[in-house]
Order: C-alpha cells, then sequence, then structure tokens
C-alpha cells in the first residue's frame, strides 16, 4: 500500500478534515494534501511523526 493512501485511511477513520489532521502531525495543509494526491513523499521525520499517530489512535495497515 502506497504512502498517500495510507495517509487518506487514517485521516478517514478518525474523520479529519485534511487541516485538522495536518495541526495533530505538525505539518501544514498542503503537505497533507500533497501526500494524499501522492504529488510528494514526506521526510523521514514527517513518516515517523505518521507511524507514531498511527499507533497512537490503534489505526494499524497490516492485513489480517
Amino acid at each position: 500500500m502506497e504512502f498517500k493512501d495510507k495517509v487518506k485511511i487514517a485521516r478517514t477513520q478518525l474523520f479529519m478534515s485534511q487541516e485538522n489532521f495536518a495541526k495533530e502531525l505538525g505539518v501544514t495543509f498542503a503537505t497533507v494534501n500533497r501526500w494524499e494526491t501522492g504529488k510528494h513523499a514526506p521526510s523521514y521525520p514527517a513518516q515517523k511523526a505518521f507511524h507514531d499517530f498511527c499507533k497512537k489512535h490503534n489505526i494499524s495497515f497490516e492485513k489480517k
């Protein structure tokens, strides 16, 4: 699964707007928008923040 798909899944599971999701991760709305459209890949610190955020909210992308 691509990162852009993971971002959208996590955000929609939590019923968050891109703007609120961005605030939670400490990035801008435009950054989240670019991730979801696949225009930009996240930096390593942003990937870590996303991973930690998902872990905190019990969001997993593992196939069961």
